[in-house]
């Protein structure tokens, strides 16, 4: 059994701290960068070394490496094989296309293929940290940063909800996402709800009134008076003002950071849409994020979840759980990336004929991205 060898099987990937990789007589082959890739059947025997010390099929692990482990569960990345997400592709596409009132709920993973980084990924902006904070800075991986958000553009499966609104499909969009690439790809304000802001609309503190911009709306501004959040202590002030002559109120941005408050209006319209839904299509979500992660169990009994990331989610179960007749699952769980399962799921919702009109336009589309965006 050896269990870092890669395959096109059911695949796990993991990440230690890199300050232990170079300890000896571990039971794991990691890498010079912490990283160990195995087959699920071969994750389940590393989980149970540390788990289930009864247990005649595991590892014997020192216990270092017991600790590593631990910490490696945190943030270890699941990958389906292609020919699972193929299947789940196919029945997916028929709980779209039976589906009376489908939402969208997205996370941070949709955008890694942008450019951007995760939060709680094995690289994520959390995970990292989270090392940082035990280990020092040596401690840490890269990360994922390195990137302007101007230069982000929108990956397959963000055009992907866009074409399935387009088509009728898709009703509504809830979104954890501040990069504002769901709005640059062609999603209408009115149809989504982006729970955390917008790093490229900001609004008026006085009228509300809300403004799209092709820079970045960054916080803190010192052209007019500083006023700072009374629960970040951050000042969100952008430094412009209100174009309504009979308002001319500060405007500021709308990120919300750890200890503002929702907008109330904007849950509100997220709430609505999602006591509406009878399936909700969550992609690049772990889901613990409260209390967007309730929106996704709020909807019309028994509701449907379609699951699709690279880690567990606390919905993961009952995805997989029978419907009351016990003929089929109430959903679909997917590990992976969220881009590979689109394409076969556009695949199965288009013609050929429309499926290659369609990506072919993703040129004229991305000129349009790039007139929308200042560099």
């Amino acid at each position: 059994m050896t269990p870092f060898i890669t395959s096109r099987k059911q695949k796990v990937h993991c990440t230690m701290y890199k300050i232990h990789i170079y300890n000896v007589g571990f039971a794991i082959n990691w890498d010079d960068n912490g990283m160990a890739t195995f087959h699920f059947n071969c994750w389940k025997i590393v989980r149970s070394s540390i788990r289930d010390t009864e247990s005649t099929d595991r590892l014997i692990v020192p216990e270092l490496e017991k600790q590593m482990i631990t910490e490696a569960m945190k943030t270890a990345e699941l990958h389906n094989p292609y020919s699972i997400v193929k299947l789940e592709a196919e029945r997916i596409c028929n709980m779209l296309n039976r589906s009376k009132y489908c939402i969208a709920f997205t996370g941070a993973g949709i955008s890694t293929a942008a450019g951007i980084g995760d939060y709680r990924g094995i690289t994520g902006k959390w995970t990292q940290m989270d090392k940082t904070k035990l280990y020092g800075q040596k401690g840490a991986g890269s990360g994922g940063g390195g990137f302007r958000l101007t230069d982000l553009r929108p990956t397959y499966t963000h055009e992907a909800l866009v074409k399935l609104m387009e088509m009728g499909i898709l009703k509504f969009l809830i979104s954890q996402n501040t990069d504002g690439l769901h709005q640059l790809s062609g999603i209408l304000p009115e149809n989504i709800a982006e729970l955390h802001g917008n790093a490229f609309v900001e609004k008026c503190e006085k009228c509300g009134r809300r403004y799209q911009r092709n820079l970045r709306c960054r916080p803190g501004a010192q052209n007019v008076p500083p006023k700072p959040c009374e629960r970040c202590r951050i000042n969100h002030r952008t430094g412009n003002v209100c174009e309504d002559k009979t308002c001319s109120g500060y405007l500021m941005n709308t990120i919300i950071n750890f200890g503002d408050y929702l907008e109330q209006d904007i849950l509100a319209s997220a709430e609505q849409n999602a006591r509406r839904a009878d399936l909700v299509l969550c992609l690049g979500s772990t889901l613990r994020v409260s209390p967007a992660n309730s929106l996704v169990a709020m909807g019309k009994e028994p509701i449907r979840l379609i699951i699709c990331n690279r880690q567990v989610t606390p919905f993961d179960e009952y995805c997989l759980s029978m419907d009351k007749n016990g003929r089929e699952t109430l959903g679909s769980r997917v590990y992976g990336d969220c881009d590979i399962l689109m394409r076969e799921v556009m695949k199965r919702m288009m013609t050929n004929v429309q499926l290659i009109e369609w990506e072919k336009a993703r040129d004229v589309r991305m000129g349009q991205y790039n007139a929308k965006r200042s560099t």
